[in-house]
């Protein structure tokens, strides 16, 4: 294993040590055992031993907290929540639908008020969230998304079309031909988070277990090589990493997104970039961006592109890849023309989870204890805050607003039996970067993307 500090920008611009915890010494009783010490995890451990301090709350992860995507993200806590308005709603009612994106609008500033109260220097700035149209084919999307969101009952306050010149006095983007803002987002030091958060758990008395990997979940047991956990209730909170544990290979599918990350600009770079509000920002291409101000002066960037690999494969190999990173640099100079010559100090990457269905999902099986929470597809930094304290009513037994969304208990396909598995996948990636490169091309509306997305069930 590499130094943790490689894994990400955010992590090696950790100020604290790495070392990890002490592993699990030995089998052990709980009532709750929490595998994985990522944002899902850590939340709901940290809401549930607020909840009810009695409660023998054990969290097993297989190296450090922080260690998978909640210290390598993007660094946007938003309230995108993946899964269809539409098919939700044919199913739960459109009332409820409405209800689950207020929560989640709602839960950005939940973790700004947790961040706060717990003294975590996450560095979390609400500055909201732009969705750029960088060609007129993605104005007219964004004119159809302000539509789309009027439709289902949000406002101005909630989602508004930016004129050129509104968007480039926010961030200074070549092209831009306006933007879409909503202030339901925010940018933060993703490492510095789950750090913190990881030690607000163990002040509420909580016991984290590192270099701890679960090698079998079963109904009310969670098996390591240093012992059994066995518990009223098993939370598996393990996002990508979730096919490695036996019975879970089709459960959900690892994609690998990857980011770069610049050395701190000066002061006169930043006057002609504007970006003082430090909204996260993307556009509305096919095969997403994702672009972040960090709190020192860097620019983070990020996207999709990177392979599948067959058998839901996970390797340090896979975090690093020339191409997307020379891809990635050309994006950020399109973006910044004015930036040429800046140096790229940072180049990484880790892997999202995706469903079938692509939809979300937390519950709880009573008769087995079994629970869980995922899916996030990459917005799950403001997410898996919403799955911790849904997470613990569900688990304290209670009835609240938050366990009638239409999330919980969802129950999504499993994925295809290789090699069906990879050749769909990654047949899905290629159509979206085509879609994209057709667009520009043409000047007109990609229909391939529909198609594709109808394919994987988004």
């Amino acid at each position: 294993m590499s130094d943790y500090r490689e894994r990400s920008l955010w992590l090696d611009g950790l100020e604290e040590s790495l070392i990890p915890r002490p592993p699990l010494p030995g089998d052990l009783d709980a009532d709750v055992v929490i595998v994985g010490a990522g944002f899902t995890g850590l939340w709901t451990a940290y809401y549930l031993a607020g909840a009810d301090p009695h409660l023998r709350i054990a969290v097993l992860e297989r190296e450090i907290a922080g260690f998978g995507a909640s210290g390598r993200n993007g660094g946007w806590c938003h309230a995108t929540f993946p899964g269809s308005r539409e098919k939700s709603a044919r199913r739960h009612g459109r009332q409820k639908v409405i209800d689950q994106q207020r929560t989640l609008q709602a839960t950005v500033a939940e973790v700004g008020r947790i961040v706060a109260e717990e003294g975590i220097e996450a560095r979390f700035h609400h500055g909201g969230m732009l969705d750029l149209a960088a060609t007129p084919v993605q104005l007219l999307r964004l004119k159809d998304a302000v539509a789309w969101e009027r439709s289902w009952g949000f406002g101005e306050e909630d989602y508004r079309q930016l004129t050129s010149a509104e968007a480039r006095a926010r961030v200074n983007v070549a092209g831009c031909l306006g933007a879409g803002y909503s202030p339901h987002a925010a940018c933060v030091d993703p490492a510095r988070m789950a750090r913190g958060l990881a030690a607000a758990v163990e002040r509420r008395g909580v016991r984290i277990y590192e270099r701890s990997p679960v090698t079998r979940l079963e109904p009310r047991r969670a098996a390591t090589q240093h012992g059994t956990v066995r518990a009223e209730v098993v939370v598996r909170a393990t996002e990508a990493f979730t096919p490695q544990l036996p019975g879970f290979k089709r459960t959900l599918v690892p994609i690998y997104s990857l980011m770069i990350g610049t050395e701190p600009l000066p002061a006169h770079a930043w006057e002609q970039l504007g970006w003082a509000g430090r909204e996260v920002f993307g556009d509305l291409r096919f095969l997403i961006y994702y672009a972040a101000r960090t709190e020192d002066g860097r620019i983070a960037l990020g996207g999709r592109g990177a392979p599948y690999h067959a058998g839901s494969r996970l390797s340090e190999r896979f975090e690093r890849d020339e191409h997307v990173r020379r891809h990635l640099t050309e994006l950020l100079l399109g973006l910044f023309p004015q930036l040429a010559g800046v140096r790229v100090t940072h180049h990484w990457g880790g892997a999202i989870a995706a469903p079938r269905d692509w939809y979300s999902s937390v519950g709880l099986d009573r008769a087995t204890g079994m629970a869980w929470a995922g899916g996030y597809i990459g917005d799950g930094v403001a997410t898996t805050n919403l799955a911790g304290r849904t997470l613990c009513d569900l688990i304290l037994r209670r009835t609240t607003p938050l366990t009638g969304l239409p999330w919980v208990d969802h129950r999504s396909p499993r994925w295809e039996p290789e090699p069906l598995r990879w050749l769909g996948v990654n047949a899905a990636l290629r159509a979206m970067a085509s879609a994209d490169a057709a667009e520009l091309a043409s000047g007109r509306p990609s229909r391939r993307a529909v198609y594709v997305k109808r394919l994987i069930g988004a």
